[in-house]
């Protein structure tokens, strides 16, 4: 929100010598959102192989990072964002909260030593537009004291039931703000949900078939199909809608049964279906799932394309394949092709299964 503020000065840089805020978010591909912890040899001697094979690698300061293992930990992010050629792929962090007495150190440090090379910053635990307010100003002293040519973009966690009350204002609070992510362990706990999983469904949360009727009685005692319903539904279309009012990009977050591949995809599915762009990966076996489930189908992108084609400029109705396909469906389906053009851009193997589509047109 911009209160007594000009809509001019919106745009204008909150310190001398700062860049100027970005007009508009780039539309960039993030399918996964790679979780790695800078402090760990092991995690860190990875990171220059993944580049180029996932969109986001994400160095995390905050809860997955010890106490004590914090200040190496953000060094160790500061070796790796000095020493690697990141490419097509995106390099984030996730601060520690802004409650916590590491949150301004990290800034401090890596604004000035890798401020270059991250793209955008995570901030936990956002409650209101106030939070972003404060990372906003600190950020563009630090920018301007580096001398960085670009502002470093903000991105917002919705972990806390106050900040899903607030997710409009905190979208609208910068024009840093590149999106959102469901942060549903701590949400799940800040609203006293009685849920211990990390993301997902629940078994006690579903609906049940009706009793079958049998000689004019209702069978309360008879076998009734059970369907698990998805905590987080409701969460996230508020969250993709505020996101797309203010033209930055919603996420699901994490999903911890890292072993449960299949329950793994269908929550992203479910939230690619609702309008997220991407996921975020714990272990390298999420990354695979999420390039596949937040990439269009060759299928749907073919039907888009046909569409598209059918329909000239656009306007109209015109039946394909028993189907009404009208202006509303042309918008759908452009937004397919557009996000397929993006990932191929950045996909070798994608490129050439949706380019095979064009061949297999003509």
């Amino acid at each position: 929100m911009t209160g007594s503020r000009s809509a001019k000065d919106f745009f204008a840089p909150l310190a001398v010598g700062a860049p100027a805020p970005v007009r508009e978010i780039p539309a960039r591909p993030s399918r996964a959102i790679h979780f790695f912890d800078p402090g760990n040899a092991k995690m860190a001697a990875k990171v220059p192989d993944m580049v180029g094979k996932v969109d986001v690698l994400l160095g995390n300061l905050e809860d997955a990072v010890k106490a004590e293992n914090k200040e190496r930990s953000r060094q160790g992010l500061v070796d790796i964002g000095r020493a690697t050629d990141f490419g097509p792929t995106q390099f984030w962090t996730r601060i520690n909260s802004l409650d916590s007495p590491w949150a301004l150190d990290d800034l401090t440090t890596l604004v000035p030593a890798i401020g270059d090379k991250l793209d955008v910053i995570m901030v936990p635990k956002v409650q209101g537009a106030e939070d972003i307010h404060y990372v906003d100003r600190i950020l563009a002293q630090l920018e301007a004291k580096a001398g960085l040519s670009r502002p470093i973009l903000v991105h917002a966690i919705l972990e806390t039931a106050r900040g899903v009350a607030n997710v409009e204002e905190i979208c609208a609070a910068s024009p840093r703000m590149q999106g959102l992510s469901l942060g549903p362990a701590d949400l799940a706990a800040d609203r006293r949900m009685k849920t211990t999983r990390v993301g997902g469904g629940h078994p006690g949360y579903l609906v049940r078939q009706d009793p079958p009727r049998a000689g004019g009685e209702t069978q309360y005692d008879a076998e009734r199909t059970t369907y698990q319903q998805d905590l987080w539904h409701y969460t996230i279309a508020r969250m993709v809608d505020a996101c797309a009012m203010h033209g930055i990009y919603p996420y699901y977050g994490p999903f911890g049964d890292i072993a449960d591949t299949v329950a793994c995809e269908d929550q992203f599915r479910n939230a690619f279906l609702l309008g997220c762009v991407g996921a975020w990966s714990l272990h390298p076996k999420q990354i695979a799932i999420a390039n596949k489930v937040f990439s269009p189908s060759v299928e749907d992108v073919a039907h888009a394309r046909r569409v598209i084609a059918a329909m000239g400029d656009g306007t109209g109705a015109v039946m394909l394949d028993g189907k009404m396909e009208d202006d509303a469906s042309v918008k759908q389906c452009q937004v397919m092709v557009a996000l397929a053009e993006e990932l191929a851009a950045i996909d070798p193997e994608l490129k050439k299964q949706y380019d095979a589509i064009t061949l297999e047109e003509a």
